[in-house]
């Protein structure tokens, strides 16, 4: 699928995987359509015996969502990529693409609380174990692989606190255990960071965050350079039904064409946040990885070309602060999503994170005074004013506090 190989990232984020219809459109087209007619009996026969390329049915076979999956797959420096209906289907699709009962995963402890679920409730129930390992600590992810080892899963930058992985380690780590490493990319996008040209076998993408840049589809996508994962994934597509609409596809294929200028602009206004919230009175901690106390920012530095837009903080005095502070807020969205034009403001313990249990939430460092900020675009002015509202309250809530001891 890596189409346009020799062009550089801008271009292929606007060219490759378009195919223009006999209408000659210079925008993608969208294909909506459930089935497509077959020229006789002969043919429908050849494309459902896998004898011949070509359409037939939406469930996994459209344009305009093949268009994405080459599109995505070009810029990830990747020949196959297979579309999901959401980034959580994308995740049970390589489940159910590469593992059976009796196996064994090493994830990382800092995933997305549904991602957690997945591995230790869901796949556990059908008889796949799980050992959750800290992202940055190497040597225990060497140790956690056992014979049954199967796959490596990390999300890095994780979501909320940014902590990275080194994907070239883990790597070489699922190379020597015979295992796979699939790398969660969500925060960065192909735009700041290629996990394939740093070892991994696999990238799984929330295409509804950065891809989309506003916060109007859902869709998830599995990308590899390894034939048989991908024939298998698209194999369990074409069973299980986890399929992207073509609607959604066609806003994300045009999401991509801006992607590497959001994700700088994103990664800008993040980095003013950090350091304005890293010098603010109420907050006792700033998590992202662009800082140069974050613990991961050397090697961010190395993976990364830019730190992506999410900054998370911890606010002094607990859950009620920290829900002072969102319920304060005239101006940034409060909901879970990232990824936006629109700044959004959550408190992961209670949205994001609320389904895991406050043993793994701590293990992760997913306190209650925790907040996560998922920058967008407007002023960072305006932003500092909106979240001041509410940090100046606990800030005279310490000094009275003091005066009244």
């Amino acid at each position: 699928m890596n189409d346009f190989a020799d062009y550089g990232f801008g271009t292929r984020a606007v060219r490759s995987g378009q195919v223009r219809s006999a209408e000659g459109e210079h925008n993608d087209p969208l294909h909506l359509t459930s089935s497509y007619v077959f020229a006789d009996a002969a043919e429908a026969a050849r494309r459902f015996a896998n004898e011949e390329p070509g359409n037939i049915y939406s469930r996994f076979t459209n344009p305009t969502v093949r268009a994405f999956e080459q599109r995505l797959a070009s810029l990830e420096g990747a020949e196959y990529c297979v579309a999901m209906g959401s980034g959580m289907s994308a995740i049970l699709s390589l489940a159910m693409a590469m593992l059976q009962a009796g196996d064994h995963v090493v994830a990382s402890r800092s995933l997305f609380g549904s991602t957690i679920n997945l591995f230790n409730k869901t796949l556990g129930r059908f008889g796949v174990s799980t050992t959750f390992v800290a992202p940055d600590d190497v040597a225990a992810w060497e140790a956690a692989i056992k014979a049954n080892t199967r796959l490596l899963f990390v999300e890095s930058p994780s979501n909320p606190l940014g902590e990275v992985a080194d994907i070239g380690a883990l790597a070489k780590i699922a190379q020597s255990h015979g295992c796979l490493l699939a790398v969660d990319n969500v925060a960065c996008s192909p735009a700041l960071q290629l996990p394939l040209a740093l070892g991994a076998d696999v990238v799984v993408h929330s295409a509804t965050k950065y891809i989309d840049g506003q916060g109007r589809c859902v869709g998830g996508a599995v990308v590899t350079n390894n034939e048989k994962l991908a024939d298998d994934l698209l194999g369990f597509m074409r069973t299980a039904g986890p399929s992207l609409s073509p609607f959604n596809a066609w806003v994300f294929l045009n999401g991509l064409e801006t992607l590497a200028i959001r994700m700088q602009a994103h990664s800008e206004r993040a980095m003013h946040m950090a350091l304005w919230l890293q010098r603010h009175p109420a907050v006792s901690r700033v998590y992202y990885p662009g800082l140069e106390s974050h613990p991961g920012h050397a090697l961010a530095k190395r993976q990364q070309s830019a730190y992506g837009g999410v900054v998370a903080f911890d606010v002094f005095g607990g859950q009620p602060a920290a829900w002072a502070v969102v319920d304060a807020t005239k101006l940034i969205s409060i909901t879970a999503n990232l990824g936006d034009t629109k700044t959004t403001l959550t408190h992961p313990a209670t949205t994001t994170h609320a389904r895991i249990t406050v043993q793994e939430r701590a293990a992760m460092g997913v306190g209650d005074g925790l907040l996560r900020l998922a920058v967008g675009f407007e002023d960072v002015a305006d932003l500092q004013t909106d979240l001041e509202r509410g940090l100046a309250q606990i800030v005279r809530n310490d000094v009275n506090r003091d005066a009244a001891e």
